[in-house]
């Protein structure tokens, strides 16, 4: 089973140094168990966010499972309060205690999932491009498959209860939405999704390599070049110099569109930043 999976993963080559992030879910444990396998020198990280009780002890099953593969273990502490925004909180939260590169475990369901939600937040090509395939090395696995390898291998993946709950939107997509498309298509959907996702990264590769060429705070030149170059200009520029982790979606483009036309004199893209023109130079300020 181990060299099947191994197959169509993207584990780096044996005797490189990894870090691996594991929650102890099947998906983390099995991107440990098969970088270990592939002969990297992983190292465990975990991180608990406080969130429910006994959480810590979540730490303990990926501790077990690091020393049954020879890998490194290390345990920080992000706590973070319940509330608005929790996922995206506890994930950057997650990723400021975690090794700059660390690997994860995502899947192919995962990115199915994200394609799902970028499209109804109204994304453009960087979102219907889906999770960036750098560190995932899973990312041509299944669900099921984790989990199936981890039964195999006689693991007890940690169940997080928050997995089910439906106030989560991305819950609502994986238990709801994915299995309607299934049903609707009569066909696994998953791969399609995630296969359309691939097709988008290699368009937004090629729309910012050209879009690269235009100043975008010049509004002649953003106004004169082909829409969709127009619009990645503007998307990078907004994500880069706002700090923003997604750019910005495609309403909020069309309407600095509208302020390059000359059809408004500033808009709001979000975060409390606004677009503004004075004279032929766009801006951004708070």
């Amino acid at each position: 089973m181990i060299p099947e999976l191994l197959a169509r993963c993207t584990i780096p080559p044996a005797g490189t140094a990894v870090d691996c992030a594991v929650s102890g879910g099947p998906d983390s444990l099995a991107l440990l168990v098969l970088a270990a396998e592939a002969g990297c020198r992983v190292t465990a990280w975990h991180v608990d966010h406080g969130l429910r009780e006994g959480s810590a002890a979540e730490a303990d099953v990926v501790a077990e499972a690091a020393a049954r593969w020879n890998a490194d273990f290390e345990a920080r502490k992000a706590p973070c309060d319940p509330g608005p925004n929790l996922e995206a909180r506890a994930r950057a939260a997650r990723y400021a205690v975690l090794p700059e590169g660390v690997l994860t475990g995502h899947t192919a369901d995962d990115q199915a999932e994200t394609v799902l939600l970028n499209f109804v937040r109204g994304s453009g090509p960087d979102g219907l491009a889906g999770i960036d395939p750098a560190r995932r090395p899973l990312l041509a696995l299944r669900r099921h498959e984790t989990r199936e390898l981890c039964n195999h291998l006689g693991l007890e993946p940690v169940q997080d209860p928050s997995n089910l709950n439906p106030a989560h939107r991305r819950n609502r997509v994986r238990h709801e939405l994915l299995p309607l498309l299934c049903d609707i298509a009569d066909r696994d959907v998953v791969p399609i999704i995630a296969r359309s996702a691939g097709l988008m990264g290699g368009v937004r590769d090629l729309l910012n390599e050209l879009a690269a060429a235009i100043d975008p705070t010049d509004a002649k030149a953003v106004a004169q070049a082909p829409e969709p170059l127009a619009q990645m200009a503007l998307r990078r520029w907004i994500q880069r110099e706002t700090g923003a982790e997604h750019p910005p979606d495609a309403a909020a483009i069309e309407r600095v569109m509208a302020v390059v036309q000359n059809e408004a004199r500033s808009t709001e893209v979000g975060g409390g930043w606004r677009v503004t023109r004075s004279s032929q130079r766009l801006g951004l300020e708070r």
